[in-house]
């Protein structure tokens, strides 16, 4: 197996720094499934005010944290709306479908990533009984690494609160959206009935996203995670790197997205790239699938860590890599086409 020297697979393979390791061996702990553990208390409470709601939940993983939303806003035989490509209809595993019996019903994306209102509306369910009941609309912010306009939620947010419909955010990079925006968190998400925010992206801690919503919503989302088994016992290990994040890495994604930029100017350099300009830390490029398949198995013979298939590549940049790995991914791609001529 290769070495990897540069890892752009994902900003889920950082570290946890120095900083943070001291933070977490110095943790303060308890029980949580009791609501003893006083560092997951913190960290819930904390985003729970960062985001103007009600209370929150730290649960082990993005995807239970949007599982646990959508089990908590649906019933058994309810339906959601969700993009066709969006990560909690492609990418977890049906779990909606398969525990919750939750029915999807997806939609195409328009070219920015937004769902057209009007597709949405005509989505929705009229009250009959050949129909799955539609209970909630879920959009994803940042959507492919493209950050989703708030007005457009907010219109979203409308049309949900005009039929009934709760609303549902995965906010997995909702803080790298509002750095790009320049927004609060707070307004961001606002008009979300629940929201799910990932720690061990962006933001580099090992593991753990958080839940946040109303009092209620997030009631029935607790004990629906001690049933999907994510409740958790001396967990403020784990919380108090996610408090450590939001003190430290918030404030420097910035710097992930210069470098993607960077990196994307780079990649556009060779004519038989195609490279999506990122507006956050995640680039996209398009070739013919053919040299696709060599160059990615070139960089990775070489120690760069990308993933793709089918003649797309995705790079993502985090805290984890500074500018000489840029430099020197870039240089291992001038080595690949320099010796195709």
């Amino acid at each position: 197996m290769n070495t990897i020297r540069f890892d752009f697979r994902s900003d889920t393979v950082t570290k946890p720094s120095a900083g943070m390791r001291a933070v977490m061996a110095e943790a303060e702990v308890g029980d949580d499934v009791f609501g003893d553990d006083p560092t997951v208390n913190r960290l819930e409470q904390r985003m729970a005010g960062m985001l103007g709601k009600e209370a929150a939940l730290f649960v082990p993983t993005g995807t239970q944290s949007n599982l646990l939303a959508l089990m908590s806003h649906c019933e058994r035989g309810d339906e959601f709306i969700a993009g066709q490509k969006a990560h909690l209809y492609v990418n977890e595993a049906g779990g909606a479908a398969v525990l919750g019996s939750i029915q999807p019903q997806p939609i195409a994306h328009q070219p920015d990533g937004t769902l057209a209102l009007a597709d949405i509306e005509a989505a929705i369910k009229p009250d009959d009984a050949h129909f799955a009941r539609t209970r909630l609309i879920a959009l994803e912010n940042t959507f492919g690494g493209k950050v989703i306009p708030v007005g457009y939620m907010e219109q979203v947010g409308e049309l949900a609160r005009r039929h009934g419909l709760a609303f549902h955010l995965d906010g997995a990079r909702a803080f790298n959206a509002c750095a790009v925006l320049g927004a609060d968190i707070a307004e961001f998400t606002a008009p979300f009935d629940s929201v799910s925010i990932c720690l061990s992206k962006g933001l580099g801690t090992p593991a753990g996203s958080v839940l946040i919503g109303s009092a209620e919503v997030i009631g029935r989302a607790r004990r629906l995670r001690k049933m999907l088994g994510g409740g958790m016992r001396q967990v403020g290990i784990l919380a108090a790197a996610g408090l450590y994040a939001l003190d430290h890495n918030v404030g420097r994604l910035g710097e992930d997205h210069r470098r993607a930029k960077q990196l994307a100017e780079g990649l556009s350099a060779f004519s038989d790239l195609r490279v999506t300009t990122p507006d956050t830390n995640i680039i996209f490029v398009d070739m013919d699938a053919e040299l696709g398949g060599r160059f990615t198995q070139f960089l990775g013979e070489r120690g760069v860590g990308i993933t793709g298939r089918y003649g797309q590549q995705r790079w993502v940049t985090h805290l984890d890599l500074d500018d000489d790995a840029v430099e020197g991914a870039l240089a291992e791609v001038h080595a690949f086409f320099s010796q195709r001529h």
